[in-house]
């Protein structure tokens, strides 16, 4: 899926998992299947998972991206109903790989993309309960970082244009331009940030007989516009429950608007980007275009 994409074996992972946490030497190994685009993970015995970058890069980069991450779990763990990851050991390169990695506790449930819960009015409940769960964490006086989304909408043109030009033969980029043109233009007003999930799409939401089962891949925790987990609005749910879940959070327009454009912006690089190293991240892109295209005629 990515330039220069790392190769993990499940010999590799036996290998390191031997090697830097005997304890764990009688468990069972295996890879988990999916559409993951940033890391491939595999199962350690029934409670443990195993995260490994698949994006070369530099060492000491990864091991500031992996600590980071263990801290913006440990801060979201048990703060929502709702279960997420606990970070429980981060591990060293070795045996050909050359990065570190990480072993997280194993979460049940099935991922959205498998048990889509679009149609599901509960499960908007949810995920609206867990939203205001994380927003009501307190900042501690952080604010946005400024990487990646979360800012000002108008940060993201010159990725947007990339987009746009890679996107002709695909979609209906001049349509998708004017939308953009007048989303760029959305004002924060005097939103100040709030906590947030950062990444609400399917592949990081667990569904279990309609509800959510709990959320995953939570490094991207912190401070960012309250419009932001919006984006799972159009990423997971159709037209009615979508409804219920702004009625729950008492969106108003501003708000609402902003959240669209967040789930554009995420689109817009799905589609092209995945078209072909993994489909069903491109469809997901295509799905959530319509839905907005939709929502807007």
């Amino acid at each position: 899926m990515h330039v220069g994409q790392l190769a993990v074996s499940q010999e590799t992972v036996r290998t390191l998992v031997d090697a830097q946490f005997p304890e764990w030497r009688d468990l069972p190994i295996r890879e988990v299947s999916g559409v993951g685009t940033v890391n491939v993970i595999f199962r350690i015995g029934d409670r443990l998972a195993a995260r490994f970058p698949l994006q070369a890069g530099d060492a000491e980069a990864a091991w500031r991206s992996l600590r980071a991450e263990a801290a913006a779990a440990r801060e979201l763990f048990g703060r929502t109903r709702f279960p997420t990851p606990e970070v429980i050991a981060l591990g060293e390169p070795g045996a050909g790989y050359p990065l570190p990695w990480s072993v997280q506790t194993w979460l049940t449930g099935t991922v959205a993309t498998e048990d889509d819960p679009g149609e599901s009015v509960d499960f908007a409940k949810d995920l609206a309960e867990f939203i205001r769960s994380v927003r009501e964490i307190d900042t501690r006086g952080r604010t946005f970082a400024g990487q990646g989304r979360g800012g000002e909408l108008r940060t993201h043109d010159e990725w947007m244009r990339t987009c746009f030009q890679r996107s002709k033969g695909l979609l209906d980029v001049a349509a998708l331009q004017q939308m953009w043109d007048t989303m760029r233009e959305l004002p924060r007003g005097t939103a100040c940030d709030v906590m947030a999930h950062g990444d609400l799409i399917p592949g990081n939401v667990l569904v279990s007989d309609g509800r959510l089962a709990g959320v995953i891949d939570v490094g991207g925790f912190g401070p960012a516009d309250p419009a932001l987990d919006l984006v799972s609005a159009w990423h997971l749910l159709d037209a009615g429950p979508r409804r219920a879940l702004r009625d729950d959070l008492e969106c108003n327009d501003l708000e609402w608007d902003r959240g669209r454009a967040w789930a554009f912006q995420q689109a817009m690089g799905l589609v092209w980007y995945y078209v072909d190293s993994n489909p069903g991240m491109s469809a997901l892109g295509r799905r959530t275009l319509a839905r907005i295209t939709a929502d807007l005629n």
